[in-house]
């Protein structure tokens, strides 16, 4: 991740996803400083030991790195800024 393109602290958020036959499979929402965030589309999809990485883009047009940590089992955002 670029440190030049972020525009905020990294934050634990609340995240309502899309799960089958794993957990975090698909992000659909998130709470982000007190509104609920609706994800219009994953932009990018990885992995990296321990952790789910998505790049998604709300409804509203808002870039968004969000990270599920599966030891901690937290979720992070940051806004990313293109």
């Amino acid at each position: 991740m670029n440190k030049s393109s972020t525009t905020a602290a990294l934050r634990i958020v609340q995240v309502r996803c899309y799960s089958s036959y794993t957990y975090a499979q698909e992000p659909r929402s998130f709470i982000w400083q007190d509104e609920e965030n609706r994800i219009k589309s994953i932009d990018k999809a990885w992995q990296e030991p321990g952790s789910k990485l998505f790049r998604v883009t709300t409804e509203e047009g808002k870039s968004f790195n969000l990270c599920y940590n599966l030891i901690a089992d937290k979720w992070t955002a940051i806004e990313v800024m293109d």
